[in-house]
């Protein structure tokens, strides 16, 4: 198998498609049924730019994609694009950086990576064009909607041994959470339960089951009906924080999706989701440094 892989533009690295075995004609019929919500003259656009390359490194025409043979059992590189992307008016910022990682304080409502309308806007791209670090891959990552801490590999050499840390539960994660007060929910408290989708792509919930997802709670400070929360997940379940204290009736302040998911599009930048990935301890797997690692940002009541 090849290993040419094109380079990124614009901090923006290639999509892999492979090109299976079946009854398309040409390649230009496999990429408008395979990618439903791209239309056939877009993808002539795109030929037509060069940014469709096979696995030979060569770019592919439209009368190559159009009028030769499908070619089956091949792999395909193409660049994502998202017209009219909104601009995000908040910024990342590197906390530290040594030869094999670098870590990034994240604002509330950047992506950390490529995704549905966000390409160009979202942590990953801007670090490439901003550092020129074109082998920079995130080890974890958290919501759009979540500030704080993200760690990213910048060596394809020693990714594997940063994946391992957190793989191996042996990064000790803390975030901080505004929620409201309760008196009759004892804290503190550990939360374990089985977490699956909901029924709907977004959301998940608790179901009976054995327990996949174990997150410790407990108060920092109260403010009126309000407190601040200390959470500290052991495992990593999609939304397991806020699944977790929506269970306990603590709903996260300014949450979008839990108790009631929010109208797609209807995003309010004065009222963030109060939740932040504040703190992440672990031993460096190549220095052997102990790391502790605390954001910048604050959360508000």
């Amino acid at each position: 198998m090849s290993a040419f892989k094109p380079p990124a533009r614009n901090g923006v690295g290639p999509s892999c498609v492979g090109l299976t075995a079946g009854p398309w004609p040409s390649l230009i019929d496999f990429l408008v049924e395979r990618f439903p919500n791209v239309a056939r003259h877009t993808w002539l656009e795109r030929l037509a730019r060069g940014d469709v390359i096979n696995e030979h490194g060569n770019s592919i025409t439209p009368e190559q994609a159009c009028q030769s043979p499908y070619p089956a059992h091949t792999r395909l590189y193409y660049y994502r694009e998202v017209p009219n992307e909104s601009p995000i008016p908040f910024e990342e910022v590197v906390l530290y950086q040594d030869e094999h990682l670098l870590v990034v304080d994240k604002p509330h409502f950047l992506p950390v990576v490529p995704s549905g309308g966000y390409l160009a806007e979202t942590v990953l791209v801007r670090l490439k064009n901003k550092l020129g670090l074109d082998d920079l891959v995130p080890i974890h990552r958290i919501d759009r909607d979540t500030a704080g801490l993200v760690l990213f590999s910048k060596q394809p050499s020693s990714r594997a041994a940063y994946s391992a840390l957190f793989s191996q539960h042996q990064v000790h994660k803390t975030y901080h959470a505004i929620a409201p007060w309760r008196a009759d929910v004892p804290m503190p408290q550990t939360r374990h339960s089985r977490i699956t989708e909901a029924g709907h792509f977004m959301l998940q919930h608790e179901v009976p089951g054995v327990p996949n997802a174990l997150t410790h709670i407990e108060v920092l400070q109260v403010q009126g009906n309000l407190a601040r929360y200390a959470l500290r997940p052991v495992t990593g379940q999609r939304h397991q924080l806020r699944v977790h204290m929506l269970a306990l009736g603590l709903p996260i302040l300014h949450d979008g999706l839990y108790p009631e998911l929010t109208p797609e599009g209807q995003v309010d930048h004065k009222h963030p989701l109060q939740l932040l990935a504040r703190e992440l301890v672990f031993t460096d797997p190549i220095s052997q440094t102990r790391h502790h690692l605390v954001s910048q940002r604050q959360l508000m009541f």
